[in-house]
């Protein structure tokens, strides 16, 4: 459970530095630089036991971003102001309601200002799961983040979708798209 908090935590650290990092960077489609991974993807991870949808203009940065012994998948778009994270970590006996409290307080900790908009169980292709959707402002951004944790076989996976939220209701949509999309065999 250790390794579950510490993965989080790094991912969220990730999140956080891209959101405060002040730039304003525009995606290769509002640049006008499109290529081939600037489209929606599927993307499947544990042997296809976890399958989702990129949105357009991410693409895995897994390599640049995390190591291999750290279980961590890093997409995102080029400025990095997009992402999703998804930490596969150890089962654990807690329910996913506690993690997702604790993940809600480890957030709290780093900016007092943190919005809770909804911390709420959902079942995910027939799995249990729990969605924890929050406002992270630092430094005039705006951040929207939506931290989904679910059970599946002997493994506690932690998925966070992150995106810039100067427009909070067409953040949250693209959030809700990809995890509309999360498939758990």
């Amino acid at each position: 459970m250790r390794n579950l908090l510490k993965y989080a935590g790094i991912g969220l650290l990730v999140v956080g530095l891209a959101a405060c990092d002040g730039k304003n960077d525009k995606t290769g489609s509002e640049s006008g630089g499109a290529s081939s991974s600037q489209s929606a993807q599927n993307v499947s991870l544990l042997d296809g036991k976890l399958s989702f949808t990129l949105p357009e203009g991410m693409s895995d940065k897994s390599d640049k971003l995390a190591t291999q012994a750290s279980n961590m998948h890093v997409y995102a778009d080029d400025s990095q102001q997009r992402t999703i994270i998804v930490l596969v970590g150890d089962n654990s006996n807690q329910n996913l309601d506690v993690f997702a409290k604790r993940l809600e307080n480890e957030q709290r900790n780093r900016d007092p200002q943190l919005q809770v908009i909804s911390n709420k169980a959902l079942t995910l292709s027939g799995h249990e799961a729990q969605e924890l959707n929050t406002v992270i402002s630092a430094n005039n951004q705006t951040s929207w983040s939506s931290i989904i944790l679910a059970k599946l076989d002997d493994k506690v996976i932690t998925m966070q979708i992150s995106l810039p939220a100067d427009n909070q209701q067409q953040a949250q949509s693209e959030a809700q798209k990809v995890v509309d999309s999360i498939k758990l065999k």
